[in-house]
Protein backbone atom coordinates (compact mmCIF):
# COMPACT_ATOMS: atom_id res chain seq x y z
CA UNK A 1 0.00 0.00 0.00
CA UNK A 2 2.82 2.64 0.47
CA UNK A 3 4.03 2.15 -3.14
CA UNK A 4 0.30 2.64 -4.18
CA UNK A 5 -1.25 5.78 -6.11
CA UNK A 6 -4.75 7.38 -7.33
CA UNK A 7 -5.54 8.69 -10.31
CA UNK A 8 -9.35 10.84 -10.63
CA UNK A 9 -10.54 12.01 -13.80
CA UNK A 10 -13.29 14.05 -13.97
CA UNK A 11 -15.20 17.16 -16.15
CA UNK A 12 -17.91 18.85 -14.32
CA UNK A 13 -18.53 15.96 -11.48
CA UNK A 14 -19.32 18.97 -8.58
CA UNK A 15 -20.62 16.64 -5.66
CA UNK A 16 -20.08 13.54 -7.51
CA UNK A 17 -15.96 14.01 -7.28
CA UNK A 18 -16.58 15.06 -3.45
CA UNK A 19 -18.14 11.67 -2.73
CA UNK A 20 -14.86 10.23 -4.55
CA UNK A 21 -12.24 12.15 -3.12
CA UNK A 22 -13.62 11.65 0.06
CA UNK A 23 -13.81 7.95 -0.15
CA UNK A 24 -9.93 7.91 -0.80
CA UNK A 25 -9.02 9.93 1.78
CA UNK A 26 -8.94 7.11 4.53
CA UNK A 27 -6.25 5.02 2.40
CA UNK A 28 -3.76 7.67 2.52
CA UNK A 29 -2.73 6.83 -0.61
CA UNK A 30 -1.44 10.64 -2.91
CA UNK A 31 -4.49 11.22 -5.33
CA UNK A 32 -3.71 13.07 -8.40
CA UNK A 33 -6.51 14.66 -9.95
CA UNK A 34 -7.11 15.55 -13.74
CA UNK A 35 -9.70 17.90 -15.06
CA UNK A 36 -10.76 18.01 -18.26
CA UNK A 37 -12.05 22.21 -18.69
CA UNK A 38 -14.49 21.77 -15.74
CA UNK A 39 -16.87 24.96 -15.37
CA UNK A 40 -18.32 23.88 -11.99
CA UNK A 41 -15.30 24.72 -9.72
CA UNK A 42 -13.99 21.06 -9.08
CA UNK A 43 -10.42 22.14 -9.58
CA UNK A 44 -10.53 24.67 -6.83
CA UNK A 45 -12.25 22.08 -4.78
CA UNK A 46 -9.51 19.29 -5.55
CA UNK A 47 -6.66 21.12 -4.89
CA UNK A 48 -7.42 21.19 -1.43
CA UNK A 49 -7.85 17.35 -1.37
CA UNK A 50 -5.15 16.30 -3.65
CA UNK A 51 -1.80 15.76 -3.69
CA UNK A 52 -1.73 17.35 -6.96
CA UNK A 53 -4.53 18.56 -9.55
CA UNK A 54 -3.35 18.89 -13.18
CA UNK A 55 -5.43 21.27 -15.74
CA UNK A 56 -5.74 19.64 -19.09
CA UNK A 57 -4.80 22.26 -22.51
CA UNK A 58 -8.34 22.64 -23.70
CA UNK A 59 -6.45 23.97 -26.65
CA UNK A 60 -6.10 19.69 -27.14
CA UNK A 61 -9.05 18.01 -27.69
CA UNK A 62 -10.03 15.79 -24.04
CA UNK A 63 -9.98 12.51 -23.92
CA UNK A 64 -10.26 9.78 -20.31
CA UNK A 65 -7.10 8.39 -22.05
CA UNK A 66 -5.48 11.42 -22.27
CA UNK A 67 -6.57 12.53 -18.48
CA UNK A 68 -5.32 9.12 -16.90
CA UNK A 69 -2.04 9.37 -18.93
CA UNK A 70 -1.43 12.88 -17.29
CA UNK A 71 -2.40 11.83 -14.02
CA UNK A 72 -0.17 8.59 -13.89
CA UNK A 73 2.48 10.92 -15.52
CA UNK A 74 2.45 13.56 -12.48
CA UNK A 75 1.94 10.48 -10.07
CA UNK A 76 5.46 8.88 -11.16
CA UNK A 77 6.52 12.59 -10.42
CA UNK A 78 5.29 12.46 -7.04
CA UNK A 79 6.55 9.10 -6.31
CA UNK A 80 9.33 7.30 -8.43
CA UNK A 81 8.86 4.08 -6.55
CA UNK A 82 5.29 3.62 -7.66
CA UNK A 83 3.96 -0.05 -8.10
CA UNK A 84 0.58 -0.18 -8.35
CA UNK A 85 -2.09 2.92 -9.24
CA UNK A 86 -5.95 2.46 -9.09
CA UNK A 87 -7.56 4.40 -11.99
CA UNK A 88 -11.04 6.29 -10.98
CA UNK A 89 -13.70 8.12 -12.44
CA UNK A 90 -14.92 11.49 -10.86
CA UNK A 91 -18.54 9.89 -10.77
CA UNK A 92 -17.47 7.02 -8.83
CA UNK A 93 -17.47 6.58 -4.98
CA UNK A 94 -14.86 3.82 -4.04
CA UNK A 95 -15.84 1.22 -1.66
CA UNK A 96 -14.23 0.92 1.63
CA UNK A 97 -11.80 -1.91 1.96
CA UNK A 98 -11.37 -2.31 -2.14
CA UNK A 99 -8.05 -1.31 -2.17
CA UNK A 100 -6.66 -3.69 0.33
CA UNK A 101 -8.47 -6.76 -1.37
CA UNK A 102 -7.36 -5.55 -4.96
CA UNK A 103 -3.41 -4.88 -3.73
CA UNK A 104 -3.42 -8.61 -2.03
CA UNK A 105 -5.64 -9.92 -5.51
CA UNK A 106 -2.21 -8.51 -7.95
CA UNK A 107 -0.03 -9.84 -5.03
CA UNK A 108 -1.42 -13.57 -5.54
CA UNK A 109 -1.38 -13.60 -8.98
CA UNK A 110 2.13 -12.71 -10.26
CA UNK A 111 1.08 -12.50 -13.70
CA UNK A 112 -2.21 -10.51 -13.11
CA UNK A 113 -1.48 -6.68 -14.38
CA UNK A 114 -5.06 -5.27 -13.10
CA UNK A 115 -7.99 -6.01 -11.73
CA UNK A 116 -11.27 -4.91 -10.57
CA UNK A 117 -14.23 -5.18 -9.22
CA UNK A 118 -17.96 -5.02 -8.96
CA UNK A 119 -19.19 -1.60 -10.06
CA UNK A 120 -22.77 -0.75 -9.45
CA UNK A 121 -25.18 2.51 -9.66
CA UNK A 122 -25.49 4.55 -7.06
CA UNK A 123 -29.62 5.00 -7.67
CA UNK A 124 -30.47 2.18 -10.14
CA UNK A 125 -34.53 3.03 -9.54
CA UNK A 126 -33.70 6.90 -10.37
CA UNK A 127 -34.65 5.71 -14.21
CA UNK A 128 -35.05 3.23 -16.35
CA UNK A 129 -31.23 4.05 -18.03
CA UNK A 130 -29.54 3.79 -14.38
CA UNK A 131 -31.15 0.60 -13.74
CA UNK A 132 -30.06 -0.17 -17.25
CA UNK A 133 -26.09 0.60 -16.46
CA UNK A 134 -26.86 -1.46 -13.02
CA UNK A 135 -27.47 -4.48 -14.89
CA UNK A 136 -24.60 -3.87 -17.83
CA UNK A 137 -21.92 -3.66 -14.87
CA UNK A 138 -22.20 -6.76 -13.62
CA UNK A 139 -20.40 -9.12 -15.14
CA UNK A 140 -18.91 -12.05 -14.32
CA UNK A 141 -15.64 -12.88 -12.04
CA UNK A 142 -12.92 -14.06 -12.92
CA UNK A 143 -10.07 -13.79 -15.68
CA UNK A 144 -11.45 -11.11 -18.43
CA UNK A 145 -10.21 -10.10 -21.45
CA UNK A 146 -10.94 -6.50 -20.24
CA UNK A 147 -11.89 -4.08 -17.39
CA UNK A 148 -13.34 -1.05 -17.18
CA UNK A 149 -12.11 2.74 -16.13
CA UNK A 150 -12.24 1.69 -12.66
CA UNK A 151 -9.02 -0.55 -12.16
CA UNK A 152 -5.78 -1.26 -10.23
CA UNK A 153 -3.01 -1.61 -12.60
CA UNK A 154 0.81 -2.26 -12.17
CA UNK A 155 3.31 0.83 -13.25
CA UNK A 156 5.47 -1.34 -14.97
CA UNK A 157 2.80 -2.74 -17.19
CA UNK A 158 1.16 0.23 -17.65
CA UNK A 159 4.38 1.64 -18.72
CA UNK A 160 5.87 -1.35 -21.01
CA UNK A 161 2.42 -1.11 -22.92
CA UNK A 162 2.85 2.65 -23.37
CA UNK A 163 -0.24 3.57 -21.35
CA UNK A 164 -3.68 4.52 -22.57
CA UNK A 165 -3.88 5.94 -26.29
CA UNK A 166 -4.67 9.20 -26.17
CA UNK A 167 -6.57 9.60 -29.47
CA UNK A 168 -9.11 6.87 -28.15
CA UNK A 169 -12.47 8.82 -27.08
CA UNK A 170 -14.30 5.85 -25.81
CA UNK A 171 -13.45 2.09 -24.99
CA UNK A 172 -10.24 3.29 -24.31
CA UNK A 173 -9.56 1.10 -21.16
CA UNK A 174 -10.16 -1.94 -23.37
CA UNK A 175 -7.96 -0.78 -26.10
CA UNK A 176 -5.43 -0.64 -23.60
CA UNK A 177 -6.05 -4.19 -22.38
CA UNK A 178 -5.80 -5.32 -25.64
CA UNK A 179 -2.24 -4.05 -25.45
CA UNK A 180 -1.81 -5.73 -22.11
CA UNK A 181 -3.05 -8.84 -22.94
CA UNK A 182 -0.74 -9.55 -26.12
CA UNK A 183 2.65 -8.28 -23.66
CA UNK A 184 1.95 -11.92 -21.83
CA UNK A 185 -0.33 -10.43 -18.54
CA UNK A 186 -3.40 -11.40 -17.32
CA UNK A 187 -6.79 -9.28 -16.44
CA UNK A 188 -8.65 -10.38 -13.25
CA UNK A 189 -12.26 -9.43 -12.05
CA UNK A 190 -12.78 -10.24 -8.76
CA UNK A 191 -16.00 -10.73 -6.51
CA UNK A 192 -15.42 -7.63 -4.69
CA UNK A 193 -17.21 -4.20 -4.35
CA UNK A 194 -15.27 -1.47 -6.22
CA UNK A 195 -17.23 1.56 -6.71
CA UNK A 196 -19.93 3.36 -6.90
CA UNK A 197 -20.92 4.73 -9.80
CA UNK A 198 -23.82 7.90 -10.70
CA UNK A 199 -24.56 7.57 -14.21
CA UNK A 200 -27.21 10.36 -13.62
CA UNK A 201 -29.10 9.22 -16.65
CA UNK A 202 -32.46 10.96 -16.20
CA UNK A 203 -33.74 11.59 -19.99
CA UNK A 204 -34.01 9.68 -23.11
CA UNK A 205 -31.71 11.81 -25.06
CA UNK A 206 -28.80 11.27 -22.81
CA UNK A 207 -29.46 7.51 -22.78
CA UNK A 208 -29.11 7.88 -26.58
CA UNK A 209 -25.74 9.94 -27.06
CA UNK A 210 -24.43 7.16 -24.46
CA UNK A 211 -25.30 4.50 -27.06
CA UNK A 212 -23.88 7.35 -29.75
CA UNK A 213 -20.67 6.89 -27.72
CA UNK A 214 -20.80 3.01 -27.52
CA UNK A 215 -21.00 3.05 -31.56
CA UNK A 216 -18.21 5.14 -32.13
CA UNK A 217 -16.37 2.64 -29.73
CA UNK A 218 -16.73 -0.37 -31.74
CA UNK A 219 -15.61 1.49 -35.00
CA UNK A 220 -12.88 2.66 -33.69
CA UNK A 221 -11.61 -0.19 -31.73
CA UNK A 222 -12.64 -2.79 -34.65
CA UNK A 223 -10.10 0.06 -36.58
CA UNK A 224 -7.09 -0.55 -34.27
CA UNK A 225 -7.81 -4.20 -33.38
CA UNK A 226 -10.33 -5.87 -35.77
CA UNK A 227 -7.68 -8.05 -37.30
CA UNK A 228 -7.19 -11.78 -35.91
CA UNK A 229 -6.84 -13.01 -33.40
CA UNK A 230 -8.61 -10.46 -31.14
CA UNK A 231 -11.47 -9.59 -34.00
CA UNK A 232 -11.84 -6.58 -31.64
CA UNK A 233 -15.83 -5.71 -31.10
CA UNK A 234 -16.27 -7.55 -34.43
CA UNK A 235 -19.51 -9.06 -33.30
CA UNK A 236 -21.07 -5.87 -31.74
CA UNK A 237 -20.30 -4.12 -35.73
CA UNK A 238 -21.73 -6.49 -37.23
CA UNK A 239 -25.03 -6.86 -35.32
CA UNK A 240 -25.14 -3.05 -35.43
CA UNK A 241 -25.38 -2.88 -38.92
CA UNK A 242 -27.70 -5.68 -39.26
CA UNK A 243 -30.14 -4.74 -36.69
CA UNK A 244 -30.17 -0.94 -37.58
CA UNK A 245 -29.27 -1.20 -41.24
CA UNK A 246 -29.50 -4.73 -43.13
CA UNK A 247 -32.93 -5.46 -41.73
CA UNK A 248 -34.82 -2.31 -42.12
CA UNK A 249 -32.92 -1.13 -44.84
CA UNK A 250 -34.16 -4.12 -46.63
CA UNK A 251 -37.76 -4.39 -45.75
CA UNK A 252 -38.70 -0.94 -46.56
CA UNK A 253 -36.72 -0.36 -50.45
CA UNK A 254 -38.28 -4.23 -51.04
CA UNK A 255 -41.85 -2.85 -50.07
CA UNK A 256 -42.89 -1.94 -52.89
CA UNK A 257 -41.26 -4.56 -55.16
CA UNK A 258 -42.11 -7.27 -53.44
CA UNK A 259 -45.71 -5.89 -53.03
CA UNK A 260 -44.93 -5.41 -49.17
CA UNK A 261 -43.78 -9.28 -48.21
CA UNK A 262 -40.24 -7.57 -47.40
CA UNK A 263 -42.31 -5.98 -44.46
CA UNK A 264 -42.19 -9.53 -42.81
CA UNK A 265 -38.17 -9.71 -42.21
CA UNK A 266 -39.38 -6.91 -39.63
CA UNK A 267 -40.23 -10.05 -37.47
CA UNK A 268 -36.89 -10.43 -36.58
CA UNK A 269 -36.85 -7.74 -33.95
CA UNK A 270 -40.06 -9.81 -31.86
CA UNK A 271 -37.86 -12.77 -32.48
CA UNK A 272 -34.61 -11.27 -31.39
CA UNK A 273 -36.46 -9.92 -28.46
CA UNK A 274 -37.56 -13.16 -27.36
CA UNK A 275 -33.87 -14.50 -27.79
CA UNK A 276 -32.57 -11.62 -25.74
CA UNK A 277 -34.54 -11.65 -22.75
CA UNK A 278 -34.41 -15.52 -22.73
CA UNK A 279 -31.00 -15.44 -22.39
CA UNK A 280 -31.00 -12.42 -19.57
CA UNK A 281 -33.12 -14.53 -17.43
CA UNK A 282 -30.88 -17.46 -17.80
CA UNK A 283 -28.04 -14.76 -16.31
CA UNK A 284 -30.49 -14.76 -13.45
CA UNK A 285 -32.16 -11.44 -14.22
CA UNK A 286 -35.57 -10.80 -12.94
CA UNK A 287 -38.21 -10.91 -15.62
CA UNK A 288 -38.96 -7.27 -15.36
CA UNK A 289 -35.37 -6.31 -15.67
CA UNK A 290 -35.01 -9.43 -18.30
CA UNK A 291 -37.40 -8.28 -20.82
CA UNK A 292 -36.53 -3.86 -20.16
CA UNK A 293 -32.71 -4.92 -21.07
CA UNK A 294 -33.07 -7.06 -23.87
CA UNK A 295 -35.74 -3.66 -25.65
CA UNK A 296 -33.38 -1.33 -25.30
CA UNK A 297 -30.54 -3.53 -26.41
CA UNK A 298 -32.33 -4.04 -29.98
CA UNK A 299 -33.59 -0.21 -29.62
CA UNK A 300 -29.43 0.98 -29.15
CA UNK A 301 -28.70 -0.26 -32.48
CA UNK A 302 -29.59 2.63 -33.97
CA UNK A 303 -27.77 5.62 -32.14
CA UNK A 304 -24.68 3.15 -32.00
CA UNK A 305 -24.82 3.19 -35.99
CA UNK A 306 -24.58 6.57 -35.40
CA UNK A 307 -21.72 6.42 -33.65
CA UNK A 308 -20.09 4.24 -36.07
CA UNK A 309 -20.82 6.85 -38.72
CA UNK A 310 -19.75 9.53 -36.64
CA UNK A 311 -16.34 7.56 -36.33
CA UNK A 312 -16.03 6.74 -40.13
CA UNK A 313 -16.53 10.79 -41.43
CA UNK A 314 -13.59 11.38 -38.49
CA UNK A 315 -11.28 9.12 -40.37
CA UNK A 316 -12.26 9.98 -43.71
CA UNK A 317 -11.86 13.63 -42.97
CA UNK A 318 -8.91 13.16 -40.99
CA UNK A 319 -9.99 15.11 -38.20
CA UNK A 320 -9.73 14.03 -34.27
CA UNK A 321 -12.56 12.65 -32.97
CA UNK A 322 -14.27 14.43 -29.69
CA UNK A 323 -15.73 13.28 -27.07
CA UNK A 324 -19.64 12.34 -26.54
CA UNK A 325 -20.79 13.85 -23.43
CA UNK A 326 -24.41 12.58 -22.24
CA UNK A 327 -24.61 14.01 -19.27
CA UNK A 328 -24.11 18.22 -17.62
CA UNK A 329 -22.60 19.33 -14.57
CA UNK A 330 -23.19 18.32 -11.44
Amino acid sequence: MDRLGVVVIGRNEGERLRRCLASLAPSGAPVVYVDSGSSDGSQAWARERCAAVVELDPAVPFTAARARNAGFERLLALRPDLELVQFVDGDCEVAAGWLDRAVRELSARPGCVAVCGRRRERFPGASVYNRLCDIEWSTPVGQARSCGGDALLRADALRAAGGYNPAVIAGEDDELCVRLRSRGGTIWRIDAEMTLHDAAITRFGQWWRRAVRAGHCYAEGYALHGRPPERMWLRHNRSTLLSALLVPGLALLGAWPSRGWSLLLLAWYPAMLVRYGRANLRRGLPPRDAWTYAAFCLLAAFPQLQGQVRYLRSRLGRRASRIIEYKGAS
